[in-house]
């Protein structure tokens, strides 16, 4: 058994009460591999963010769970080189399907975990997210649940069609768990095929595809009956453009890939919703740029040539997500 607390890392429970109060969201950048974590750690030293890293089941067998403990121990010592005295870092375990791997990621370090159990019956939901909340809070482990069911595609997590939350189960649901956050449906999704071409609009001037709005009427309900409590989203990556057109410019085949515009994560941002995770925004900027140093210099062989950029990439994203978008910034300092 290894407490997170020996590592370094906090959980959420004082982060999001925080965010709620201030109007902003904290980050959840998942990570698979070093150039990502680095990337996440740096920009938000710089900021000044308070942040989670994100690990899915898929990125935890790719990692090692070993590897990834002294990872995230690294991840605070880094930190605290780059000046950020006392790091706000949390590590979490998103979408876990199941009580043991949720049990063993709180053996393992982690100082939060998901339990996602929304695909069961709203009954046998209930069942296992009390049971993962009844062993992580004995370790003061936070415990993120969903309810409502999001679309798309992401490591194991896959759903054809969404189900958006029922505001009228939230109250019962949240008690009768005891979970500490909650992750609802309003229309965002997993990946970067988030919305099919029939679902969009053409925005005449540039002939890109404009997903359609939020169920903002959906989270104002679910706030309603639980004034502030912690609201997270999901599948909120935006899908730059500019990453995408990087990708097929440079030999890959995007296409029809749409995201969340910015804006209305921003304004998703400023109410209840204390935590947007982002993951394919990242994977399409490492992707970019990595293609991009193939398509000029084919004869690289060097990783650091093309995982070097690629991290460079990433840190620029992660800064514009804190800055523009999350509004997190400075507040680790508070």
């Amino acid at each position: 058994m290894v407490s997170y607390k020996e590592l370094g890392l906090v959980n959420t429970r004082d982060m999001f009460a925080k965010a709620i109060k201030g109007g902003y969201a904290i980050p959840a950048f998942n990570f698979n591999n070093m150039e990502q974590l680095q990337a996440i750690i740096k920009a938000s030293a710089e900021t000044k963010s308070p942040v989670i890293l994100q690990v899915s089941k898929g990125a935890r067998n790719y990692a090692n769970q070993t590897l990834l403990r002294y990872m995230a121990q690294g991840a605070v010592e880094y930190a605290k080189e780059l000046g950020w005295e006392h790091p706000q870092i949390v590590l979490h375990l998103d979408h876990g399907d199941s009580f043991e791997l949720c049990k063993s990621c709180v053996d393992f370090g982690f100082s939060s975990v998901m339990i996602d159990g929304s695909a069961l019956p709203y009954e046998e939901n209930i069942a296992l997210t009390r049971k993962v909340v009844d062993y992580a809070h004995q370790f003061d482990v936070t415990v993120e649940a969903e309810l409502g069911v999001l679309a798309g595609v992401e490591d194991e997590v896959a759903a054809e069609e969404s189900h958006y939350t029922k505001p009228e189960e939230v109250i019962d649901f949240s008690t009768r768990t005891g979970c500490d956050s909650l992750a609802i449906s309003i229309g965002t999704s997993h990946g970067a095929y988030k919305f099919k071409p029939e679902q969009c609009t053409v925005d005449p001037k540039t002939g890109r595809l404009v997903p359609p709005p939020l169920a903002f009427d959906v989270l104002d309900a679910v706030m309603e009956k639980l004034p502030g409590f912690p609201i997270v989203l999901h599948g909120s990556s935006s899908v730059p453009q500019e990453y995408v057109d990087m990708i097929n410019k440079y030999g890959g085949k995007l296409e029809a890939a749409v995201g969340i515009p910015e804006e209305q994560l921003r304004k998703a941002a400023k109410s209840a919703v204390c935590k947007i995770n982002i993951d394919s925004d990242s994977r399409l900027a490492f992707t970019a740029a990595v293609r991009k140093v193939f398509w000029e210099k084919p004869a690289e062989f060097d990783p650091r040539k093309y995982c070097g950029p690629a991290r460079d990439l990433m840190e620029q994203l992660y800064k514009h997500k804190i800055i523009n978008v999350l509004g997190s910034d400075g507040k680790a300092a508070e």
